[in-house]
């Protein structure tokens, strides 16, 4: 896995309420428009509350 630019992960995690489930964090990056990559690293998490 490429290393994750955190200024994208940042831009791409806009508006996120916490806590918030994995499932959240991952809606909200793909409406804000996260690339393959922010979407895998975010999918690979574990499904814990963040």
């Amino acid at each position: 896995m490429a290393k994750i630019n955190p200024i994208e992960l940042q831009k791409s995690l806009k508006g996120v309420d916490y806590p918030a489930s994995k499932d959240d964090v991952v809606k909200a990056a793909e409406q804000n428009g996260a690339d393959e990559e922010i979407l895998e690293a975010l999918g690979n998490m574990s499904d814990n509350t963040f």
